[in-house]
């Protein structure tokens, strides 16, 4: 872990700063669009838009950066996201923010392929899974700090939206002026959607389900909280526990993939988040238990990403898992789209509700069809499964690459270690 901080500190320090920015955003739209008088299907709107730009950008990104290099698309991106955060309270109108909620996706996507392959290629095949660890703790980190920042100033004001534009150009200026050189950028082709999900049929459905699962926890918790008559400070608390969920979760439940059959555990942590969700829309307006349910809808929903994908890697050959990774983030992507939208309808019909709703019926589906696709495949020995690696669902196509590598390295180095010694002369 050393060695990786001292190869790599100014790359993670950059990304820290980085993921506060964005946190404070996400969080801070929803509640000023509430202050604006924005719709709550409007502001589903908003924040569905981030993720059509973040699909745009994982797909357009890599053959930018072979056009132009590095730290060109660095600097392009970091003065787009900068003039955005700055034009938010200058342009509050839904058609406004949308159109910079697509930019600052697609910029934010582009920004994490591009420090997601300089970071793998700061490290070596041995510190290759530490570094990925340690990337996932920086960037939840980095979010979790973003909710108490939105506690300085009045979010009617300009200065919360000030705070992140300065974080994000900050960010930059440790990444451009390491000397770590520039890395050469390489992706797989993608394995076709039709292939992958004959391959995985549990894979593919979970992915799509947990797209719009996180999509409305990172787009839409604020917009809940506002309509919940929720405080600043508590609204802030709320989104910090579902991260902080996230990140104590991720490692028991990788500890567990690598050691009983992934489908039932893909049931009980999508059954576990189902029923916390649900449970939350009886507790009313108690803080207390809105955040404990929201620590245990986000401890399940975080480390699911990766268990899908380490359950997909379950039947895959080696050689073909890092071109899966391209598809199954499609299929993310597309869910993660249409999560807010649907959550915004649904706190439409029923009120704030409408978003513990929408949560517990995706995770609740991904457990009944997880449960009915063990009555159809037997499940893989679990000496034969792929390790699990730890990745977030905010992470680019080159940091899913990664810890798909770390997994065939994983498989590799056990296989060796299984295999009988040659016998001594």
């Amino acid at each position: 872990m050393v060695q990786v901080l001292a190869s790599s500190w100014a790359l993670l320090l950059g990304m820290l700063l980085l993921m506060v920015g964005n946190g404070i955003q996400g969080t801070l739209l929803g509640i000023r669009g509430g202050i604006e008088g924005f719709s709550t299907f409007e502001m589903s709107l908003v924040m569905s838009a981030y993720f059509v730009g973040f699909l745009g950008g994982s797909r357009l990104a890599p053959g930018l950066i072979r056009r132009v290099g590095h730290i060109r698309v660095f600097a392009a991106l970091a003065s787009l996201i900068s003039a955005v955060l700055i034009l938010y309270p200058a342009l509050a109108h839904p058609i406004s923010w949308t159109i910079g909620r697509v930019l600052i996706g697609f910029c934010f996507s582009a920004v994490y392929v591009t420090a997601e392959s300089w970071l793998n290629n700061s490290v070596t095949n041995e510190t290759r899974g530490q570094a990925l660890s340690l990337y996932m703790i920086v960037q939840m980190a980095g979010i979790v700090s973003a909710q108490g920042l939105l506690l300085v100033a009045d979010p009617g004001g300009f200065i919360l939206f000030i705070i992140p534009s300065v974080l994000v150009s900050i960010s930059f200026a440790p990444i451009l002026l390491s000397v770590s050189p520039t890395p050469a950028f390489e992706t797989t082709k993608p394995m076709s959607l039709r292939e992958l999900v004959r391959i995985s049929p549990t894979g593919a459905v979970g992915m799509f389900l947990m797209g719009g699962v996180y999509s409305a926890l990172f787009g839409m918790a604020s917009v809940f909280g506002t309509e919940a008559g929720m405080s600043v400070a508590e609204i802030s608390g709320f989104i910090a526990a579902i991260y902080i969920g996230g990140l104590l979760f991720q490692f028991p439940i990788g500890w567990l993939s690598d050691r009983m059959d992934r489908r039932t555990l893909i049931v009980a942590a999508a059954a576990t988040g189902g029923a916390a969700s649900a449970a939350a829309m009886a507790v009313g307006g108690s803080f207390a238990a809105l955040a404990v349910a929201g620590m245990l809808v986000g401890g399940m929903s975080n480390p699911l990403y990766a268990l899908l994908i380490a359950y997909t890697n379950d039947y895959l050959d080696r050689e073909d898992m890092a071109a899966a990774s391209g598809g199954m983030l499609f299929i993310n992507g597309v869910g993660a789209i249409i999560g807010p939208i649907l959550t915004g309808w649904m706190m439409g019909v029923i009120g704030p509700q409408g978003f513990f709703l929408f949560v517990s019926i995706l995770m609740l589906s991904l457990a009944a069809y997880a449960a009915y696709r063990m009555t159809q495949r037997a499940a893989v020995p679990v000496d034969e499964t792929a390790p699990y690696a730890p990745v977030l669902p905010t992470a680019s196509p080159v940091a899913v690459e990664v810890a798909q590598e770390v997994a065939i390295e994983n498989a590799e180095e056990a296989a060796d270690d299984a295999s009988p010694s040659p016998p001594n002369p």
